[in-house]
């Protein structure tokens, strides 16, 4: 038994994009010449309702450059104190950026209060950052995958407009609150600027992510991506994949929710397991295990053939594309065995 957990970023590409890959017709994509990036580029754009997308290596890449290109060195952004460019990019937008990040409290739906968004807000004074930029997160990476739905959106990023700031949504899973929510991406993301989503978690491509927005700023992101040393060249092969992930995996991630909640409800059912199934609402499900067991509980879960990551006492598993009904209900049967030895 071999059943990888950690993250759907573990996905393998489907046998239809791997026949994309071979049958890919590609160019020089530095010289705007690689037709089938061009077309992923035009298609997210289009799903978006944003002017322009520029394709990136990684998630991660992709909020760097949305930043960049939207703020510079000495300039602030306002950020969600869990949010996974705060917390888990290596502080990249402050080291290799010079942007200030200052969080802010975020609640347990993911949302940032109003008020709060609005009173960090610096004043015109040379002794502080200018605040150019907010930034949220949807999913909730870090609440279990959370969404985050339209009218609570649109209420987080007009209050920064409001202020003049503007606005980048991490979506990196903002297909998996689509679905959720049976609300277009396009109306999910009506007023940022700008958005990041990966297509290699649950769209399940081998490599890349998008930034969509206005044209000017996805010029600007062209050239700090060139900066990073991260323009490519017959990159063709990969976006093939990423036209078929959203031509044909998007609506299947609705299965992906299904397996994510009946994992969580058996795990409620586990004693020592911490963990309340009506939180869970995409792929993420996070759980707490007695205090300094988590690595342990890991370890034997390897040792079963169920792969995790591991943690002193919060854990996490995902469902993926490859994570079947059976997959859920051996974790779920090997969990119970594991945590009657804890």
């Amino acid at each position: 038994m071999h059943i990888d957990l950690r993250s759907d970023t573990v996905t393998k590409p489907s046998p239809e994009m791997r026949k994309a890959m071979a049958n890919a017709e590609v160019g020089d994509d530095v010289y705007g010449d690689d037709p089938t990036v061009n077309a992923l580029e035009e298609k997210a754009a289009e799903m978006f309702g944003k002017d322009d997308a520029v394709f990136v290596s990684s998630g991660t890449q992709g909020n760097l450059v949305s930043i960049l290109s939207q703020a510079t060195r000495g300039d602030e952004i306002l950020i969600g104190d869990i949010c996974h460019i705060f917390s888990s990019e290596g502080g990249g937008v402050s080291v290799l950026g010079g942007v200030v990040m200052y969080p802010l409290k975020t609640n347990h739906d993911g949302t940032i209060d109003e008020e709060i968004i609005l009173n960090a807000v610096k004043p015109d004074d040379y002794h502080k950052p200018k605040t150019k930029l907010f930034a949220f997160e949807n999913t909730h990476g870090g609440l279990s995958g959370k969404v985050i739905d339209k009218k609570a959106s649109d209420k987080m990023a007009l209050a920064a407009k409001k202020a003049g700031l503007r606005v980048h949504l991490d979506g990196a899973r903002i297909f998996n609150a689509s679905i959720a929510l049976n609300t277009s991406v396009k109306d999910l993301t009506e007023h940022v600027d700008s958005v990041t989503f990966c297509l290699s978690k649950g769209l399940s491509c081998p490599v890349g992510s998008i930034i969509v927005g206005e044209k000017d700023q996805i010029a600007e992101a062209r050239r700090i991506r060139k900066l990073l040393g991260s323009a490519m060249r017959q990159v063709g092969v990969l976006a093939a994949c990423g036209i078929v992930a959203l031509d044909t995996m998007v609506e299947r991630l609705d299965e992906d929710h299904e397996n994510a909640k009946k994992l969580a409800v058996g795990l409620a059912e586990i004693n020592k397991i911490e963990i309340n199934p009506d939180n869970i609402h995409t792929n993420l499900v996070r759980f707490k295990v007695p205090e300094n067991t988590g690595f342990e509980v890991a370890d034997k879960l390897k040792d079963l053939g169920i792969m995790i990551n591991g943690s002193y006492t919060d854990l996490r598993m995902v469902a993926h594309y490859g994570i079947d009904s059976k997959d859920i209900d051996d974790t779920i049967q090997s969990l119970a065995k594991v945590m009657n030895t804890i």
